[in-house]
């Protein structure tokens, strides 16, 4: 079974920075023990990736704080999961929007030809992973595509809860609820 795991966006700026929110920190270990057993060629990872202008893009304007700019900390992956995701030496992927552009080229050549299976943990659920799940939906129809409800968070509790229930609802299996 061609099973493959995403960490989406579980960076600094997401954990205890910028935008961090008290919690957030706790998904570390999870997050990295479901790393190391997914292991080598199994496992991807996005990074919400800004840069000097962010406060004029369309984002920055609706969120005007400046995060996850390309090379500063805040940018990098958060903790334990850093360290896993360079042991099982993960595919990143860096994305200027909430889900990953499966067109572009250089995310297109990262990506895995086929799955059965994906999951998805990080954060934040309900911008970016739930974007993402879609993303990944589109573009393996025929693939089960997983969400660990004790792998994702957000700073807003109700919007967390809120969004389970529509992942469940376009048939995104929520496990660990």
């Amino acid at each position: 079974m061609r099973r493959y795991l995403f960490v989406i966006d579980y960076q600094n700026d997401f954990v205890d920075g910028a935008l961090g929110f008290p919690g957030a920190e706790k998904l570390d270990g999870k997050i990295a023990e479901k790393v190391r057993a997914y292991g080598k060629g199994r496992v991807f990872f996005t990074r919400d990736t800004h840069f000097d202008n962010y406060l004029e893009t369309r984002e920055g304007k609706n969120l005007p704080v400046v995060h996850c700019v390309k090379g500063s900390f805040g940018w990098q992956v958060y903790g334990e999961t850093a360290k896993a995701l360079e042991e099982v030496e993960a595919a990143g992927i860096d994305k200027r929007v909430f889900g990953m552009d499966v067109t572009d080229p250089a995310t297109a050549a990262v990506l895995p030809a086929s799955a059965d299976e994906i999951e998805l943990v990080g954060l934040v659920s309900n911008i970016c992973v739930i974007s993402n799940a879609v993303v990944l939906q589109s573009r393996y129809p025929e693939a089960a595509i997983l969400v660990d409800a004790q792998c994702t968070d957000s700073f807003d509790k109700s919007l967390h809860e809120k969004v389970l229930d529509v992942l469940e609802g376009f048939q995104v299996k929520v496990v660990n609820r």
